[in-house]
């Protein structure tokens, strides 16, 4: 068997919760892929990270990061282009159980996402994988994608996968080999990853990935004939970590 993943494409969100987009120069390093949810959005009086799955409108913004600059499109043609400027606030926030230090910034990002969500948010810098909820690269299989789409009858849903919001996804030939490389150092692009755990899925695959509607039961679906993890929650996909470079 090969030691090497089959990348299709890589992806990631440089704002927490917004568009999953495909990054064709997506670098990887130890600490996963970089720019990856550099910045999320808090809501300071309670001291919260916004969530995808409670602020499905985050879905129609698209991020992109040019070195320190921050562009974000809005679906109506609005946008905003700066470099966020670090005001020397923090907020400590709780995520997923966690306490994370958070730095505010300056700039028209957040006013701009304020009136696109219709609450009062901040624009905050994130220490890389403060708001990463499991391991730094996840990875779905395409034959799982495919497995999936047939029993629900969603013959589009590998043009989906970025319902899934995966780092990586790689192609396959049979569904759910990817959970039987647990423990295994594997190969993708320049770097040497270890492959994990399963990924407990919530309600945001429900979620289009483009206009935030819910327009799909995936969760359900999943729920219904996969694993479940202590929590009750099904799995799909796995978790993996840098582990070194390439030679």
């Amino acid at each position: 068997m090969s030691d090497r993943l089959r990348v299709r494409a890589l992806g990631f969100a440089p704002v927490k919760g917004t568009q999953h987009m495909i990054r064709e120069d997506a670098v990887l390093d130890e600490h996963g892929p970089v720019g990856d949810r550099a910045y999320c959005l808090v809501d300071v009086e309670r001291r919260t990270v916004l969530k995808t799955v409670r602020n499905p409108r985050l879905l129609t913004v698209r991020a992109s990061l040019t070195g320190p600059v921050l562009e974000l499109v809005l679906p109506d043609g609005r946008s905003v282009r700066a470099a966020p400027q670090l005001t020397g606030e923090t907020v400590t926030c709780d995520y997923w159980k966690r306490s994370v230090d958070l730095e505010l910034t300056d700039g028209p990002h957040a006013a701009l996402l304020s009136q696109w969500l219709g609450r009062s948010v901040r624009l905050a810098r994130a220490p890389r994988g403060g708001v990463v909820y499991g391991e730094p690269v996840s990875i779905v299989a395409t034959a799982s994608v495919a497995e999936l789409s047939e029993r629900v009858g969603r013959p589009g849903l590998l043009d989906e996968a970025a319902r899934f919001r995966a780092t990586c996804l790689i192609e396959t030939d049979v569904p759910y080999i990817e959970e039987t490389w647990a423990g295994r150092t594997m190969a993708l692009g320049d770097r040497w990853v270890r492959i994990g755990a399963p990924i407990p899925r919530c309600a945001v695959m429900d979620l289009d990935p483009v206009t935030g509607e819910r327009n799909a039961r995936l969760l359900k679906a999943l729920a219904g004939y996969r694993p479940k993890n202590e929590a009750g929650e099904p799995v799909f996909g796995v978790y993996a970590r840098i582990v070194g470079g390439r030679e």
